[in-house]
This record gives C-alpha cells, structure tokens and sequence, in this order.
C-alpha cells in the first residue's frame, strides 16, 4: 500500500484533487466533521497521512510516507533529502521581501546593514541577503511576521505573499520578490528505487492528468 503525507491547510483541496484524477480518493478528508488523520482510498490501494504542511518533507524523508506534497517554500527551506518529482501548479504564491509602506526603504540595498528582518523561512533569508552581501540580523518568528515592522521590531519581513491583502491591511508593501512558490510532488528516495508499491503508475498518472 502506497503511503501519502497530505498537507493540511490551503494546499489540501487542490492535493486531494491531484490525486482523485489519478485514480486514489481521499475525499473524505474533507469531510467537515471527521477527525481522523489517516484515511484510506477508495480503491484501498493507498493510505494518506493528513499532517502539517511543514511536515510533509519530514514524513517522506524518513520513509513514513512514499509521497506526498508540499509547497516549494517548505521543500526549500526544510533542505532535507526527498525526490523532488513534479511541480503540480497549484497554490502559487511568492517569497516577497516587504517593509512598511511609509519607509523609505524602495530595494532592498536600501536597508540599513545589521537591520533586524523577521521571517519563518530563516534559511532562505538569510541566503537571500547574503547573496545581496547585505550583513542583516534575521529574527526567527513562527507566527504573524507582519507585526515585526508594525511594532518596530524589525525594518523588513520575507515571508509568502499571495493576494497582498494581508501586506495592505497591515501598511507594508513588497519591496522584491526571492521567488514563487508552487505545490510540489515529492518522494522518498528509497521507496522510488524500490517501487514495489507501483509508484512510478502514481507518479506518471499525476503527471499525464496534471498537464491537460
């Protein structure tokens, strides 16, 4: 039986649609009132994990999933060993680089050396201004970054922006863009060199019905 970490939150619709088309249902788990973090397929030839989309790159690496999926933000900044399969298309958003809106901050060179900039995606940060040989302080904050420049913690965030609503409800604005992030399907090393679980079936029918 294949194993599959799906991530829950903004990516789980679209993934559990994924794989419908290529002929494994895991619609229950959208099921408004069901708990359960497991679930079998219809077809009961595959079993699905529901878990943090953070988590999905940790399930796979470590062989408790054979695939699963997760957004090329979380694949990035994880740098743990998986099979990096298909860019499924879906969720796109982009790694931005905002400050507040009434700075005079215009580019990143802007920013003042050894500046405080808080993000989740510490990794990528931190690689991104060294890239700019800008020296800057990288605050690690797990949740709402946006307060980092209201409460003058930070002079800038890196974090995901989709619509930018969030940003303009806050009085920040998008100063550069790292890179856009898009779901991703992703294996376990292992377990593609094994394939005793018709992986290579899965993986070829995500690919055929993910491009029409």
């Amino acid at each position: 039986m294949i194993t599959i970490a799906l991530p829950k939150g903004a990516l789980l619709k679209d993934s559990i649609s994924t794989f419908k088309k290529a002929g494994l249902d895991f619609s229950n788990a959208l099921e408004e009132n069901n708990r359960s973090l497991t679930f079998e397929s219809n077809c009961k030839r595959a079993k699905a994990l529901l878990v943090r989309n953070g988590d999905v790159p940790v399930y796979v690496s470590y062989g408790q999933a054979d695939l699963g999926i997760v957004g090329y933000d979380v694949l990035r900044e994880s740098e743990l060993k998986v099979a990096k399969l298909l860019d499924l298309g879906f969720g796109g958003c982009h790694m931005s680089l905002a400050v507040k809106k009434n700075s005079n901050y215009l580019k990143p060179t802007d920013l003042p050396a050894n500046c405080k900039v808080a993000s989740k995606f510490i990794k990528t940060a931190r690689s991104y201004f060294e890239e700019l040989n800008i020296p800057v302080d990288i605050v690690h904050l797990t949740g709402s970054v946006e307060l980092g420049p209201i409460t003058g913690m930070a002079e800038a965030i890196v974090d995901l922006v989709a619509t930018g609503k969030t940003l303009k409800e806050n009085g920040l604005i998008k100063i550069d863009d790292l890179y856009y992030s898009t779901a991703r399907l992703i294996g376990n090393p292992l377990s593609m060199r094994l394939d005793d679980n018709h992986l290579r079936d899965t993986i070829l029918s995500i690919e055929s019905t993910n491009a029409l």
